[in-house]
């Protein structure tokens, strides 16, 4: 048998031995049994899910040295409780992180996380706004993040926006699934 052949069969062997419930001894200690994701029937395991359902921004037209009000509204979907950042994101990067507590009572499914933005340092451009709060253990971490489709534009001081328009504005980003609820439930 080739030498490739004989390690990945070696590998095998080695994963399986440990992935299997057992009673293994080691050092003259028994081990606790390994299991698997789905081994334990169920019991014990929290069913953790966040999901970003919401994020506004206001202004969405503004210039540089103002403040961008972002709000970020996340869902505690299932069960736990544990206290988390919620994340800003400007382009992909995080610029602000709040702790939050999700979870300390079931009828409180509902976190809003503030956050402002200040653009004194920012050069002028388009920015994509998002917001995220991640959780290792979550069940889904698809829906952990949400970003705006529509940008903010920072002008210089001063300075005029496309089309003649003036600094304000907002834009609000819901995840589909989430349907017209907001903050207010």
């Amino acid at each position: 048998m080739p030498r490739s052949k004989r390690m990945l069969w070696l590998a095998i062997g080695v994963l399986v031995t440990m992935a299997v419930p057992g009673r293994a001894v080691f050092g003259g200690e028994a081990a606790e049994p390994v299991l698997l994701a789905d081994m334990d029937g169920g019991n014990g395991g929290v069913n953790i899910d966040l999901a970003v359902r919401q994020v506004s921004v206001t202004p969405v037209r503004a210039h540089v040295g103002d403040i961008i009000h972002v709000e970020v509204l996340i869902e505690n979907k299932f069960e736990g409780s544990r206290t988390t950042p919620a994340e800003l994101l400007v382009n992909g990067k995080v610029v602000a992180s709040h702790l939050f507590t999700w979870g300390m009572s079931a009828g409180d499914r509902l976190n809003q996380v503030s956050f402002d933005w200040d653009t004194r340092k920012v050069p002028p451009g388009e920015y994509r706004i998002g917001g995220q709060a991640f959780v290792w253990e979550d069940s889904s971490p698809f829906d952990n993040r949400l970003d705006v489709k529509q940008p903010v534009l920072i002008a210089p001081v001063g300075g005029g926006f496309p089309g003649g328009e003036a600094a304000g504005g907002s834009a609000t980003e819901t995840d589909p699934r989430f349907g017209k609820q907001g903050a207010g439930g």
